[in-house]
């Protein structure tokens, strides 16, 4: 009764780049040898729900075909945090004040003007969350991003929302790696 957990493999970008809902399409090689890895990890007939970014949709394509048996979707509550203005750009390019707001109101600050803010961010992973331990298959995959991966964490948790960037998590599964998340009963305990 598992909830898996996949990030996406390697962006084709410079290093360095904001690029939360940028679409940018990943590396073929790094995705395919990801997918290869899944098709022998994965229980039968699950239920594989993909962000709807190519980076995301090219590594449930590539397992599609490995895997016949487990059930494809996407699912745009499963993609990653929009920056705003700051897309594309270099984080250090960004004006540190605006890295500054971010920081100091960081539960509702609209990231790069225009973007979304992490309150806003949580419900909407959140909603995702509840659907996926509401559903009656035992376990599900997420073809997703670092940030819906630590948001993941701390709904797991029991934690909604949170009000400052100390209390972000700061750790995700590598490129093309994954992680596991017991999927909760509709009464918040695991299964």
């Amino acid at each position: 009764m598992k909830l898996w957990l996949v990030r996406h493999a390697q962006p084709l970008i410079e290093p360095g780049l904001c690029y939360g809902r940028l679409d940018v399409a990943a590396d073929a090689d790094a995705t395919a040898d990801c997918a290869r890895r899944l098709a022998l990890e994965l229980p039968a007939g699950i239920d594989v729900i993909a962000s709807p970014l190519q980076r995301c949709a090219q590594l449930a394509h590539a397992l599609q075909p490995l895997r016949p048996d487990l059930r494809f979707q996407t699912d745009a509550r499963l993609q990653e945090m929009d920056f705003g203005r700051w897309e594309g750009h270099a984080w250090h390019t960004i004006a540190p004040a605006e890295l500054q707001a971010w920081t100091d109101d960081f539960a509702h600050y609209a990231v790069g003007g225009t973007g979304e803010n992490v309150a806003a961010f949580m419900a909407r992973v959140g909603a995702a969350f509840d659907a996926v331990n509401a559903a009656p298959t035992r376990a599900a995959l997420w073809i997703t991003h670092a940030g819906v991966i630590r948001a993941t964490g701390l709904l797991a948790q029991g934690i909604r929302q949170i009000e400052r960037a100390d209390q972000w998590p700061l750790h995700a599964p590598n490129y093309g790696q994954w992680q596991t998340q017991r999927k909760r009963q509709p009464d918040g305990n695991q299964f």
